[in-house]
């Protein structure tokens, strides 16, 4: 799966004028078999993936809703035949066009292809700084390789890239090393993400990191902050701007842009608040991992839904929390990850199941 928010910056307000990111599932097809995928992707073909036509006129819905980074994912986005024409009208339109690939076909002609396109930036996954070990997370023999390859041909190209990490018990001793592999291969980024048990993630569940150790990597990941050049973010780790605040707190220090960039201005779960999913055949979730149908863009314009559908206001409605989510100080900033709390509960408002921290008496 090419998963990843390859952002340089945001635009719009969570629950405001428009979405800040939306990750468009451009097609299924991949070329991997990776052990987390949310889509659980596989060779296609995959039926009722949205043709050129509906492409172009959802890159108009999308820029009517709003400014967002529009992030072309899959599956593996450049098995799609008109990828590169999808970009260059999204970027015509003036929005800010990102991709996810795995790396494996960035050729140099691919990458010149990827720049004349209009993308602005690319994220390709590395789960492992060794070969052996991010082949089998990735399922196919030489996909590190590839991955490394598809990165020197971009970064021949001029093209700004983010290395991704998903991190699971397998490589969670390896987050620095590979943390300095990105920085030796010239990225601007480093995105950990924590794994969210959707997909073919369910079968690796054991793998799952406990909540200590979350916290544990997270407040790592806070004190990299001085210690790398890399932008440094967090995804699918809401508990992350807990802890930012109050390690700053700490440290005497109040959290604004200057001092903490777009950490500041952004909050955890953005799933409907500033994000949003739309999946190959054009259905609308409020995450990849959060399975909830929010709308068909086959059936109404994505401005239309991403402003009314009942799920997205019930997401930007941080009062409708509950247990220990909905008492907790930080649920504006946090808000614990809603496809967690879905997958463990069936109700995509219930508490965060992976999260350690109890709220202080009285709540917010």
């Amino acid at each position: 799966m090419g998963a990843g928010h390859p952002a340089g910056r945001t635009a719009g307000k969570p629950g405001g004028d428009g979405p800040r990111l939306v990750a468009w599932e451009i097609t299924r097809n991949c070329n991997l078999s990776c052990l987390h995928c949310r889509a659980a992707a596989t060779m296609g073909p995959y039926e009722g993936e949205l043709d050129t036509a509906a492409a172009f006129k959802l890159v108009d819905e999308i820029a009517r809703a709003g400014s967002p980074i529009v992030i072309l994912t899959g599956g593996e986005p450049l098995l799609r035949p008109d990828i590169f024409e999808v970009a260059a009208y999204g970027a015509s339109k003036g929005l800010r066009m990102a991709m996810a690939p795995n790396g494996t076909l960035i050729t140099p002609e691919n990458a010149r292809k990827i720049a004349d396109a209009g993308i602005a930036r690319i994220s390709i996954s590395l789960d492992a700084a060794t070969a052996e070990a991010h082949d089998a997370f990735r399922g196919v023999a030489g996909a590190f390789e590839g991955a490394l390859s598809g990165i020197r041909n971009a970064r021949e190209a001029g093209i700004e890239f983010q290395i991704n990490t998903t991190i699971t018990q397998i490589n969670l001793d390896e987050i620095p090393r590979i943390q300095k592999l990105a920085e030796s291969l010239g990225a601007v980024a480093h995105h950990i993400f924590l794994l969210v048990p959707t997909g073919r993630g369910k079968y690796i569940l054991d793998k799952e990191i406990s909540a200590e150790q979350y916290e544990e990597t997270l407040n790592w990941f806070y004190d990299q902050r001085e210690l790398t050049p890399l932008q440094l973010k967090a995804t699918c780790a809401p508990h992350y701007y807990r802890i930012l605040r109050r390690r700053a707190r700490e440290d005497g220090k109040t959290v604004t842009f200057d001092t903490h960039g777009l950490d500041a201005v952004t909050r955890g779960c953005l799933g409907g608040t500033g994000f949003c999913f739309i999946s190959h055949r054009g259905r609308v979730q409020p995450c990849g991992f959060l399975d909830v149908n929010c709308g068909d863009v086959t059936e109404a314009p994505f401005d239309e839904i991403w402003r009314t559908s009942p799920v997205f206001l019930t997401l930007r409605d941080f009062d409708r929390l509950k247990g220990k989510c909905g008492r907790c100080e930080y649920k504006r900033v946090c808000g614990g990850c809603r496809a967690r709390a879905y997958e463990a509960t069936g109700d995509y408002m219930a508490e965060e199941p992976l999260c350690g921290y109890e709220p202080a008496r009285g709540g917010a």
